[in-house]
């Protein structure tokens, strides 16, 4: 029986794809070898702890280790999508995340097309210098400038407030603020690393389109619109798929280090609540469950993103 010609191509391609492959090895095997290193690394400290998501599905006991824990199945699953508790916290995580991306994505596209408009180099570089010099600091360190900024006790904002016969607000207290200072300390922090990536963005348009469009007339506004977003709408679709594998992390570390209990019900994400669980009521198969369903999620909404973009753009990472 003859094989469909669609699987002959298929088989075809195999073959061919193989013999490049080994005489690209052969040809340049000292490049390959330079290779070996980074994959083991890969292996051995990112492949090789995900046989510890073997917790999730068993009754983990930190004495008898992972193989003679018995096997619970979906259990904590169950539990996990059953848990009033855990409902509050994936709102929590999903309305911090599309606030972040709503707010906080656009906002190094919109800088840099700003800063890459300014003709005076000095001018721009120290600009660029002091909204980039956040990212290098810790969340500790932000949330410690923020604290007394925020201060009821002496914080700056709040004399402010006070000098225009405005009430105190406790930022770090009060719930229904509590989202807005994440957003905005996250913002300060991290707008700067976003700023970088688009400028480096820039460079790879071509002057000479700018240079057509004045001789058609096209104004600045029209330039942007029609080469400078087009231009770095890769890097942009990128950035954006990227930071879908996220939306479930919300900022983990940032909330750690700023919220309090007084505000769990609005800032309590998946991250701290894995956090809270595991460490401090030492469930470890339950916040393994928390972990793997974040982690399965991310990837999902990454392959997505990706099929769209590649389906409706004809762009995407791979």
């Amino acid at each position: 029986m003859r094989q469909p010609a669609s699987e002959v191509n298929v088989s075809r391609s195999k073959q061919s794809y193989s013999r490049q492959l080994g005489s690209d090895i052969r040809k340049d095997w000292d490049l390959y070898l330079l290779l070996v290193p980074g994959i083991l690394f890969v292996l051995l400290f990112k492949y090789t702890p995900m046989y510890g998501l073997v917790i999730a599905f068993k009754d983990f006991n930190i004495f008898d280790g992972m193989a003679a824990s018995p096997w619970v199945g979906l259990e904590h699953f169950k539990k996990l999508f059953t848990s009033q508790e855990f409902g509050g916290v994936f709102v929590n995580t999903l309305i911090i995340s599309l606030l972040k991306i709503v707010i906080l994505f656009p906002l190094p596209i919109v800088v840099a097309i700003l800063m890459n408009e300014m003709k005076n180099m000095l001018f721009k570089r120290t600009i660029q210098t002091v909204i980039y010099l956040p990212h290098f600091l810790s969340w500790v360190i932000v949330s410690g400038i923020f604290i007394d900024l925020l201060s009821t006790n002496g914080g700056l904002v709040n004399k402010v407030l006070m000098s225009l016969g405005l009430e105190q607000i406790a930022f770090f207290m009060d719930s229904s603020v509590f989202r807005s200072v994440l957003i905005t300390s996250a913002g300060w922090k991290e707008t700067g690393w976003g700023i970088i990536v688009y400028l480096a963005a820039f460079s790879t348009i071509d002057p000479q389109l700018y240079e057509a469009a004045k001789m058609d007339g096209a104004g600045r506004l029209k330039q942007i619109w029609h080469i400078t977003l087009p231009g770095i709408l890769p890097t942009i679709l990128l950035m954006f798929i990227l930071r879908l594998g996220s939306v479930l992390e919300a900022g983990t570390e940032q909330i750690l280090v700023m919220y309090n209990p007084t505000v769990y019900n609005v800032s309590d994400v998946i991250g701290t609540f894995v956090y809270r669980m595991g460490l401090g009521n030492q469930d470890y198969s339950f916040t393994t469950a928390v972990g793997l369903f974040e982690s399965v999620i991310a990837f999902s909404l990454v392959i997505t993103g990706n099929y769209l973009s590649r389906r409706y753009l004809q762009r995407g990472i791979w």
